[in-house]
């Protein structure tokens, strides 16, 4: 049965305990006022699964939606007449987006960034107009805090599936602080989220860069093929290896020199791994004195069953939800308290490959230990000069194929590790696969670090928001200290 919310029918809460010179309304009414309002996006007889097409305008869907931001990670695009046509429903920079079913309670904030983007199908769109009173960052904020969250829940329509809809956000109480007040809860806010999206884009950067040296190294070849090439045009053995150490380096040789020494010495030491020739094997041609095996070679499948009753109720928990695609860095996860069925045990230095769906592309170096769902490969190098290696090669598009293809189950295909295992590779010595490891590393644990400081800035944040909001802390209290606190 279809709830009918009106302002008058339901008394204006205080949902976050705010002080009582707050001014108070209801968000239908804040938007109507400031020329803005609340709509859904378009239909599905608007916009069929046809029309989508593989680049234009991004569309946002509910999956697209996270709290810090718009996740434009395989977003859906249409093509520029079907924006034209769909006018109405592009988004602004400061508009809020909601999703229609499932996570109802997560909002996201509309940046530049995604400026012109289309509220998609199945989204909710609020807008506060020019002449609004409330900032969007702060009401952004607001709708953030735990309470209005679960307010939002509780009000949504759907026992087994929530279901929003623009009366319930039009009903929605909320406090109109001062725009002092208002300004430095979204400072806080905004501070914390850009930072927090700096961290990820920097997390990003670190694991592209670690892919890279991987296919440069144990895909291309080509240190060795520098080498080859040098060999063959009558180079010395020292000019050999410099070639060698132009392609470690992605300079070319006459550059080498600008270099520190310290650097030097550390790429004639790396380029001295690697041999000067290629040798033909069942897998093409491979560096000469490399060993053709399989991924089982190097790396085993962890079993290692715990019941989650068994163990603190804080120890961290991992569900496929929580990684995400294309994705090295494990940015959530949630507790065992969470969970009451077996899980497996995961410990620091091993990989987690999703292997229901693997097709999404689930594999993660997780900055902590803990447990995770048995729908999780728990995948750890036998020997750990090839750590490295290992996570690199498992995180492949090629290897994610290999093992998809191999999956078992219609609906629900699950990948196995003794398929996996028997991914065939050219195996690099060990001094070689230690010193890969020993690059990387520091790529990973910088990018761990980031994640423990992301997650400790929302900590400090979700601790301060409702005390502003409740106005237990006050804008004199807080000030540039508590900016520079989340900066």
């Amino acid at each position: 049965m279809k709830r009918n919310y009106t302002q008058s029918a339901m008394a204006l809460e205080n949902l976050v305990n705010s002080p009582n010179e707050w001014k108070c309304s209801t968000l239908g009414e804040i938007c109507k006022a400031g020329g803005g309002g609340i709509q859904t996006g378009p239909f599905g007889s608007q916009l069929h699964a046809a029309d989508y097409v593989p680049e234009g305008i991004p569309s946002i869907m509910p999956k697209n939606i996270m709290v810090e931001r718009i996740n434009p990670e395989d977003i859906a695009c249409i093509s520029d007449e079907d924006a034209k046509r769909l006018a109405k429903y592009l988004v602004r920079s400061g508009d809020i987006i909601y999703s229609r079913r499932g996570d109802v309670e997560k909002c996201a904030l509309v940046t530049d960034n995604e400026n012109g983007w289309l509220c998609g199908t199945g989204c909710l769109r609020i807008r506060l107009g020019e002449q609004s009173q409330v900032s969007p960052a702060y009401l952004h904020a607001f709708l953030a805090h735990p309470n209005v969250r679960e307010w939002v829940l509780r009000h949504a329509i759907g026992a087994t599936m929530p279901n929003l809809n623009t009366s319930i956000l039009n009903a929605l109480p909320v406090p109109i602080p001062s725009d002092e007040a208002q300004r430095e809860i979204a400072t806080i806010w905004r501070t914390s989220i850009d930072k927090i999206e700096l961290n990820r884009r920097m997390n990003r950067t670190l694991e592209e860069m670690a892919q890279a040296i991987f296919k440069s190294w144990f895909v291309n070849f080509e240190p060795v093929k520098a080498k080859a090439a040098a060999k063959a045009a009558g180079a010395t053995a020292e000019e050999i290896n410099r070639a060698a150490m132009a392609a470690l380096a992605g300079k070319a040789r006459a550059e080498l020199d600008a270099l520190p020494p310290s650097t030097l010495d550390s790429l004639a030491q790396t380029a001295a791994l690697f041999p000067d020739s290629l040798q033909p094997s069942e897998l093409g041609e491979i560096p000469v004195g490399w060993e053709v095996g399989k991924l089982g070679d190097i790396a085993e499948n962890r079993r290692e069953g715990v019941h989650p009753s068994t163990l603190s109720p804080n120890t961290p928990y991992v569900g496929l939800e929580h990684i995400e695609k294309l994705c090295f860095s494990l940015y959530t996860w949630g507790s065992a308290s969470d969970v009451d069925s077996q899980k497996s045990r995961f410990s620091k230095g091993d990989f987690l490959f999703g292997k229901l769906r693997p097709y999404f592309h689930k594999v993660c170096y997780p900055a902590i230990e803990g447990i995770c769902s048995t729908d999780i490969l728990v995948i750890r190098p036998s020997k750990l000069e090839y750590s490295g290696f290992v996570g690199c090669q498992i995180f492949e598009p090629n290897f994610v194929e290999f093992a998809n293809v191999r999956s078992t189950g219609t609906r629900m295909p699950r990948a196995k590790w003794k398929d996996m295992a028997d991914f065939p590779l050219a195996i690099p010595p060990s001094q070689l696969a230690d010193k890969f490891t020993e690059l990387v590393s520091q790529h990973w644990e910088y990018k761990n670090s980031n994640v423990h400081q992301s997650r400790t800035l929302a900590e400090l944040r979700d601790t301060l928001l409702p005390k502003l909001l409740s106005g237990e802390l006050t804008v004199p209290v807080t000030g540039s200290k508590t900016e520079e606190s989340l900066s």
